[in-house]
């Protein structure tokens, strides 16, 4: 486990760099985006990586990384939107909100690692589409709890969705690195 430890840095550490200089452009326009909306552009990428994984031709020359990359650092921002909350205008100086990412990531890979442990790495047998589907799967749900306004009555909450989402999608780019 200490390698997928390692992998999983590594691959946090590019999405970090990625984020941080979008905060540098753009600021954190991204604070007035709604749950479903965020959960919108995860879907729009997730349905992208399918779409590659099935077609015999691709038009964009960006291929799945990327957009694994964006459904991590998409759910990111919907788990700092969760505790935060929805503002009207950016808020938050780019000490906070790498501060806030960090924290989010710490707190996803702690249930990598629980979770890990307890399944015994099965998903280094798993398959790259298999783990789209798993996030398609997860937005699904996400969706569904939204529509619910947030309630569910047995299921974990939409937190929990989002976390194993960035771990599903780290664990694509292990994968995807890892074949090259």
């Amino acid at each position: 486990m200490q390698n997928t430890s390692k992998e999983y840095d590594a691959i946090v550490s590019s999405c970090r760099d990625l984020f941080s200089k979008k905060m540098k452009d753009y600021g954190c326009a991204w604070r007035i985006l709604r749950l479903p909306s965020l959960t919108d552009q995860i879907f729009i990428k997730a349905q992208r990586i399918r779409g590659l994984q099935q077609n015999k031709t691709q038009r964009v020359d960006e291929g799945a990384s990327s957009e694994f990359i964006g459904i991590i650092n998409y759910c990111v921002m919907a788990l700092i939107q969760i505790e935060r909350g929805v503002v009207e205008q950016p808020d938050l100086s780019f000490e906070e909100t790498m501060s806030d990412y960090n924290s989010k990531v710490a707190q996803t890979k702690q249930l990598m690692m629980d979770k890990n442990h307890d399944y015994g790495e099965a998903w280094r047998d798993m398959r790259v589409s298999s783990l789209t589907d798993l996030i398609l799967q997860k937005l699904l749900r996400v969706k569904q709890i939204e529509d619910n306004a947030g309630q569910t009555l047995v299921s974990e909450g939409i937190d929990a969705n989002y976390q194993d989402m960035i771990n599903y999608a780290i664990f694509a780019l292990i994968h995807l690195k890892n074949n090259q």
